[in-house]
């Protein structure tokens, strides 16, 4: 394990730890402040750092990543499920 894996690695677990809070709100309110296009981008490409990192050996920083795109999955299932009411 090289430092640069237990950095990336750090910062992707605050990053994951910070949105928590916005999945539990969504799921407790039944309603999200995400827009759609904004929760499928961020995941979509957390996943591409995800194997890029894994193909780098990097796999600490790739399992925080998979976690991290699982959390914007969450908030892009939310945005479409408990869309806003006008």
């Amino acid at each position: 394990m090289i430092w640069q894996d237990i950095v990336f690695a750090i910062a992707g677990i605050i990053f994951s730890i910070a949105l928590v809070p916005q999945v539990i709100h969504g799921f407790k309110y039944k309603k999200t402040t995400i827009q759609k296009n904004t929760a499928f981008w961020t995941a979509f490409f957390l996943f591409i750092c995800a194997i890029t990192s894994f193909t780098l050996r990097l796999y600490l920083t790739s399992f925080v990543y998979i976690s991290s795109g699982i959390l914007w999955s969450i908030l892009l299932y939310q945005s479409i499920k408990y869309k806003e009411k006008k």
